[in-house]
């Protein structure tokens, strides 16, 4: 008869009071960490703007190697670094040549509207016989 562990029989009364503190079950293991590698070396090629691609490219490949190590929680650090800095150079890389298509657009029809009323100003004729009329 093994007695190592004690029996129902005799186990004290336990109050019948609910444990409050939570349960966690995990179904499975969680997926592991991407490294936004693929977006990180399109937003290298693309060259934007203060190479932040390169950056992201940088943490990607450091979010790689460890996860490739087993360290989990730095691929989750790196990776979340390298898809802000992704996000940054994709955003820069839409927004400032909008930005500067529209800077031109603006300048031009300013420019237009200036000349116009340049070629107002400079076709005048001063009429010298008015003068002499009077």
């Amino acid at each position: 008869m093994d007695t190592s562990y004690p029996r129902e029989d005799y186990l004290p009364m336990t109050s019948h009071k609910r444990d409050l503190s939570p349960t966690v079950v995990t179904v499975g293991a969680s997926a592991p960490p991407r490294d936004h590698l693929i977006w990180s070396i399109f937003n290298t090629i693309y060259m934007n703007f203060c190479c932040l691609g390169f950056v992201a490219l940088a943490f990607s490949v450091k979010a790689r190697d460890r996860k490739v190590a087993g360290d989990v929680e730095a691929a989750r650090r790196f990776s979340s670094k390298a898809r802000c800095y992704n996000a940054l150079a994709t955003a820069g890389s839409v927004v400032l040549p909008l930005l500067l298509a529209a800077l031109v657009v603006t300048g031009v029809l300013h420019l237009s509207k200036l000349a116009q009323d340049s070629v107002g100003f400079f076709s005048y004729q001063f009429n010298t016989s008015d003068d002499e009329d009077k």
